[in-house]
């Protein structure tokens, strides 16, 4: 591809109808003035100045190179924009975004077609924005997000509360605290500064407070009408985020020109990401521009493959050791996903493991019925990893062995064939009890001839949730109920030689928060697993990917490197068990602009005796900023318990001009637990 010289425009404001002024950054090819061309959107909180700097210039210089200009822009309170951000995907934030579209396009520069693009926060927007059907709008790249805020995000899963919604809300609470930089804002920084501090809030109570799929959830949620979405979508993930499902349900549903894309990831862009190959994903976002960005009637110089409207490419990992960060494999495509490529395969779980139908007829006509009890101990889950991976050595799934002890396990037989899946395994389930309130985890792992098991996917349930998660229905104890428990989507082969092993757990902690009380499952014969078997093909297509690429990065000047850390601790004289994360970005100055960050999170998960009532969850933040005298610190703290009836949330959050305190405020407050 020709390369193109690029300006990059530093700052510029872009004013709301309220008279709000949100924060730009913009890369354009170097003759955009005389030769207009398509712009591309990445708009989030993130803070283009210097936290996402080195990355967005990587990208949307890019971007510009090959013919796009690459517009940046901080949401209302965040970065260097004014005002407040009070949550997110707030209504405020959509309309803002509507009208930054609209300058966009009326730009000199830009030939009035605008793409939108991002990862997490702006693939969401990305999505959200699109079903509003803003005439600027001609594509979007959404990248590890979501189309159900509820079932699929980082708040809730299976109906049951995910730590990764402490985690989350502690970043979040941690970056709203940040101030603006006086060199862009002026006198006023500290003025925008102390606004944010006081009015912010912290989300994480906001999101207690709607344990059920409501309005607040339906709110941003594509699901609720996929017809909305009326322009291409190209759909990236990978099997270590957490938003992988995201790729599928928007190829299913989605009515227009689709493509999805998902590799061995976590959350991250495919160019930078491990496990597993990283790719030239930037080349293949510019071909996606290129086909529906540029002017009717000007072909695309590296058109996207138009054999189909809707295209799946996947990364089929083949067995891999959870103690090691590769993930081997292959690339496979699927031109729509109701070809007849993927056949639904039944084993039935029995006192004999998993098998096929004929044997478990043979198995039940011998010993009867059968049944089995599981009360797992609160440390089924310390190995789980993150439900989000950043997909660090740190928080992926480890040896599942460290798992099963807790579980009731089904292993089927040695494989005589090799089997690939590539969809959402499901796990059906007859079981019962003993609280009115209980939850299961399912797990689905590989087991290799030399007896390490790796997590191929998993999916949790609160059963109070078994039939909708708009109005939970508590258990009655001792009744028999048949749920399904749907997994997280995956591509995996197993070989020849290997087991397919299904776990079912009582508890998943700290992936997920404990029920109210510890609850014993009575699991009854007749339970099965349902199988995306993926047909052989000869030959198989296996796309080819180019080399990663990226636009020059601006200098930087190590202070810090990053330190991570992710230990299990289990203190035998007092049975006190935690886990415990440490999470500190690189320490750098930004060299043109000679500003130093930081950014140290830690975070712990602890319980004592497997009490549920012990159960806590803790996150330490802090973010720093220097340049000459103007030294700034935020420090945030939140902690999470519970009992059998509530939810207890205690925050602080301080900061610092200097070594002198200049703003403090603190939380403690109680939230009734509602079926969760």
């Amino acid at each position: 591809m020709l390369e193109r010289d690029v300006e990059v425009l530093e700052h510029l404001w872009i004013t709301m109808s309220d008279g709000r002024r949100l924060a730009a950054k913009i890369w354009l090819p170097a003759d955009a003035a005389l030769r207009p061309v398509p712009a591309v959107l990445e708009y989030i909180p993130y803070r283009k100045r210097d936290f996402k700097a080195v990355r967005d210039a990587q990208i949307h210089g890019y971007f510009a190179q090959h013919g796009f200009a690459g517009v940046r822009v901080d949401l209302r309170g965040s970065g260097d924009s004014e005002g407040v951000l009070r949550g997110e995907y707030l209504q405020s934030e959509l309309d803002d975004g509507l009208e930054v579209l609209r300058w966009i396009a009326a730009q000199p520069w830009c030939s009035g077609k605008v793409g939108l693009f991002g990862l997490s926060w702006g693939g969401f927007n990305g999505l959200q924005l699109a079903a509003l059907r803003p005439p600027e709008l001609g594509a979007v790249i959404t990248v590890c997000s979501s189309d159900d805020r509820y079932a699929d995000d980082v708040h809730y899963m299976g109906g049951c509360l995910l730590t990764d919604n402490l985690s989350w809300a502690s970043t979040m609470f941690a970056y709203n605290s940040c101030p603006p930089d006086p060199l862009v804002v002026g006198e006023r920084w500290r003025e925008m500064w102390l606004e944010r501090l006081e009015g912010s809030g912290l989300w994480l109570l906001d999101w207690l407070k709607h344990q059920r799929r409501d309005e607040f959830w339906r709110h941003g949620s594509i699901c609720e009408d996929y017809s909305a979405v009326q322009v291409p979508v190209f759909a990236v993930s990978g099997w270590a985020d957490g938003y992988s499902n995201t790729v599928f349900h928007l190829l299913q549903n989605l009515n227009v020109p689709r493509r999805g894309l998902i590799g061995a990831w976590g959350h991250k862009y495919p160019h930078m990401g491990g496990p597993g190959p990283e790719i030239g994903f930037l080349q293949e976002c510019v071909r996606w521009w290129e086909q529906w960005l540029n002017p009717a009637g000007t072909p695309a110089a590296t058109p996207v493959a138009e054999e189909s409207q809707c295209e799946l490419i996947a990364w089929m990992r083949d067995s891999f050791t959870p103690t090691e960060a590769e993930r081997p494999g292959r690339w496979v495509r699927e031109t729509g996903l109701s070809s007849g490529g993927i056949r639904l395969h039944l084993l039935e779980m029995t006192a004999l493991g998993l098998s096929d139908t004929a044997q478990t007829e043979d198995a039940e006509q011998a010993v009867g019925e059968t049944y089995f009890q599981v009360q797992s101990p609160l440390s089924v889950g310390l190995f789980a990893g993150k439900w989000c991976s950043y997909a660090e050595s740190t928080d992926l799934p480890n040896d599942q062995r460290e798992e099963d002890g807790g579980a009731l396990v089904f292993d089927g037989l040695p494989l005589e064939e090799a089997v690939e899946i590539l969809g959402a395994p499901v796990v059906e389930l007859e079981l019962s009890a003993d609280r009115p309130q209980a939850q299961v985890a399912v797990r689905l792992s590989g087991v290799a001839p030399n007896g390490v098991v790796s997590r191929v996917s998993y999916g949790v349930l609160n059963l109070s949730h078994r039939n909708s998660h708009e109005e939970p229905e508590a258990l009655e104890p001792g009744r028999r109920y048949r749920v399904r428990v749907k997994l997280n989507h995956i591509a995996q082969r197993f070989p020849v030689g290997h087991r397919i092993r299904v776990a079912v757990s009582s508890s998943y902690w700290p992936l997920i928060w404990p029920a109210p009380e510890l609850a014993r499952l009575t699991v009854y014969s007749g339970g099965r697993l349902e199988l995306p078997v993926r047909t052989a093909r000869m030959p198989d297509p296996q796309p080819v990917f180019d080399a990663p690429e990226s636009a020059p990065a601006p200098a930087t000047t190590l202070i810090a490197p990053a330190h991570r850390e992710w230990t299990v601790v289990q203190n035998l004289a007092t049975n006190h068990v935690s886990l415990n994360v440490i999470n500190n970005d690189a320490r750098y100055t930004i060299d043109d602009i000679d500003l130093s960050i930081g950014k140290n999170v830690s975070e712990r998960y602890s319980y004592t005796n497997n009490r549920y009532d012990t159960v806590r969850g803790e996150v330490f933040s802090t973010r720093e900023f220097a340049r000459g005298d103007w030294v700034l610190r935020t420090e945030t703290r939140t902690v999470l318990t519970s009992t059998t009836t509530h939810f207890r949330v205690r925050a602080t959050l301080d900061a610092y001009e200097g070594d002198a305190r200049v703003f403090a405020k603190s939380w403690d407050e109680i939230i009734a637990r509602d079926s969760v």
